[in-house]
C-alpha cells in the first residue's frame, strides 16, 4: 500500500508506475475523493466547534434563568447535520481505502521499463552448462512411470503431481537439505499454517489483484496459500517491532497452491508448471536503509544453494511488466535444465520496501525515541520445487537413465547414482 500522502503529492509517479506494470490506475478519483474528505473533516470541525459553543450558551442561558429554546434547536439541528456528514465521510473512507489496494508498489529507478519478460535485464551467469556424448532427454522422458500423472489426474486433476520411488525421496531429500541450509545461517524456522485467513493475504498483496488466481474455502473464506511468504510475514502483522530485533530473518517449508488462472496449456509439461508444488520461503524484516543490502544478500545466498547442487543459473533483473504488483525491485534465478534445453526459474527475491509493511501494519520502534517505522519486507524462494527436481534430473542424467547426484545430496543419501 502506497502512503496517502504520496498519492496526493505525486500522481503522476503513481500513473507512470501503473502503466509500467500494466495496471489499471484510478489514481484521479481518489484525488476527488481526498479533496472531499478533507473538505468534509473541514465542515465536520465547524460543526463540532459550533455544537460546542451552543452547549456552553445553552448552559449559561440556564444559569441565568433565560430561555435556551433557540439554543437547543439549533445544536440538535447542528448534531443531525454532523452525523450526516460523518456517514459521508465513512464512506468516501471506505472507497479511498477500496482504491488503495488496487494501487502497485512504485519500480525502483533502476528496474528497466518494458511491459514483458523479454525486457528483464540478465546480470549474472554463473556455472557451465553440461555437455553430453548423447541426446539428453527431457525429466519426464527419464522419470517415465515415477511422474504418475494417470494417478495425480484421478486423486486431484490435471496439473497436480505424483512422484513414486526415487523422485519421491529426492525431493524429500531437497526438502531437508535446503531446511538445514538455511538454518545454518542463522534464520529462524518457522513451521506455519498452510491456510491463510483474507486479512492475511490482503496484507500481502495476494489479493484482491490476484484472488482469482487463489484456491478459496468459501464456507470458511480461507484460501491455501499461494506462497509461504503470506503467512510468515503476517506473523508480525499489526505489531511494533524494537529496532534491536532487526532484522527479522525467518524461514520455512509449505507447499503452494495457485490455480493460475489464463496460463492452462503453457509451460505444462512434467514438473515445469503444476497447480501445488513445494518450497521453502524466506522473509525478511529490516530497517529502510538496510533493505538493499538485504536483496542482495539474499540473492547471494540462493546463488549459493545452486551453487552446491552444481546447477548453472543465471540472475535476471525483472523488468517492469514482470515485476509482480506487489514487489518494487526483484531478481530471478534461473537453473539450466538440459534435456528441454531452456532455463528454469526456481527463485524469485523481491523488495518490496514499506508496500507490505504499511498493508500489514508492522513497525519498528527506533532505539533512539521517536514515532514508529515502517519495517521494509523482503523475501525470496530457498529453493521452489519442483523445477529444481527437473533440472538436476535432467543436467545429471547418463545414458543408461541413471541421475548422477552432486556431491550435498549424495553424502545425505549415502549412494552418488539414483535409478
Amino acid at each position: 500500500m502506497l502512503d496517502r500522502a504520496f498519492l496526493r503529492n505525486e500522481p503522476d509517479k503513481v500513473r507512470t508506475a501503473a502503466s509500467n506494470k500494466g495496471e489499471p490506475c484510478l489514481i484521479d478519483e481518489w484525488l476527488e475523493l481526498d479533496k472531499n474528505r478533507r473538505s468534509l473533516l473541514s465542515d465536520i470541525e465547524a460543526l463540532r466547534r459550533r455544537r460546542n459553543e451552543l452547549s456552553k450558551e445553552v448552559s449559561s442561558l440556564k444559569k441565568e434563568g433565560k430561555e435556551a429554546d433557540e439554543q437547543i434547536l439549533e445544536s440538535r439541528e447542528t448534531g443531525a447535520r454532523l452525523g450526516s456528514i460523518e456517514k459521508e465521510l465513512d464512506t468516501v473512507d471506505t472507497r479511498m481505502s477500496q482504491l488503495e489496494l488496487y494501487f502497485p508498489n512504485i519500480p525502483d529507478p533502476d528496474v528497466p521499463i518494458g511491459n514483458d519478460e523479454t525486457f528483464n535485464s540478465i546480470i549474472e551467469t554463473r556455472g557451465e552448462k553440461p555437455s553430453f556424448g548423447f541426446v539428453p532427454r527431457a525429466h519426464w522422458d527419464i522419470l517415465g512411470d515415477l511422474l504418475d500423472k494417470e494417478a495425480s489426474g484421478s486423486i486431484t486433476g490435471s496439473n497436480f503431481i505424483l512422484l513414486r520411488g526415487w523422485a519421491a525421496r529426492l525431493q524429500r531429500i531437497l526438502i531437508n537439505w535446503m531446511m538445514d541450509f538455511h538454518s545454518s545461517s542463522g534464520m529462524e524456522e518457522i513451521w506455519m499454517p498452510f491456510i491463510a485467513n483474507r486479512e492475511s493475504m490482503t496484507s500481502t498483496g495476494q489479493i484482491p489483484k490476484l484472488e482469482d488466481d487463489m484456491y478459496h474455502i468459501e464456507k470458511d473464506d480461507l484460501f491455501l496459500v499461494p506462497t509461504g511468504e503470506v503467512p510468515l510475514t503476517n506473523i508480525y502483522r499489526d505489531s511494533i517491532l524494537q529496532e534491536k530485533d532487526l532484522p527479522v530473518r525467518l524461514f520455512g517449508y509449505s507447499p503452494c497452491f495457485r490455480r493460475e488462472a489464463g496460463s492452462y496449456g503453457k509451460d505444462t509439461r512434467g514438473l515445469n508448471r503444476v497447480h501445488q508444488f513445494e518450497k521453502v520461503e524466506m522473509v525478511r524484516m529490516v530497517k529502510p536503509e538496510n533493505s538493499e543490502a538485504a536483496l542482495a544478500e539474499m540473492t547471494g545466498h540462493v546463488g549459493r544453494m545452486l551453487e552446491l547442487l552444481n546447477l548453472p543459473y543465471r540472475i535476471s533483473l525483472l523488468a517492469t511488466g514482470d515485476l509482480s504488483f506487489a514487489a518494487a525491485k526483484c531478481y530471478d534465478l534461473e537453473v539450466w535444465a538440459a534435456g528441454q534445453e531452456k532455463w528454469l526459474e526456481v527463485s524469485s527475491v523481491s523488495n518490496f520496501r514499506d508496500f507490505q509493511s504499511r498493508r500489514s501494519s508492522i513497525r519498528y520502534r527506533p532505539a533512539g525515541g521517536g514515532k514508529p517505522l515502517h519495517v521494509h519486507t523482503l523475501n525470496g524462494s530457498g529453493l521452489a520445487l519442483p523445477r529444481i527436481m527437473a533440472a538436476l534430473i535432467e543436467n545429471g542424467q547418463t545414458e543408461s537413465g541413471k541421475i548422477i547426484l552432486p556431491n550435498v545430496l549424495a553424502e545425505i543419501v549415502g549412494i552418488k547414482t539414483l535409478s
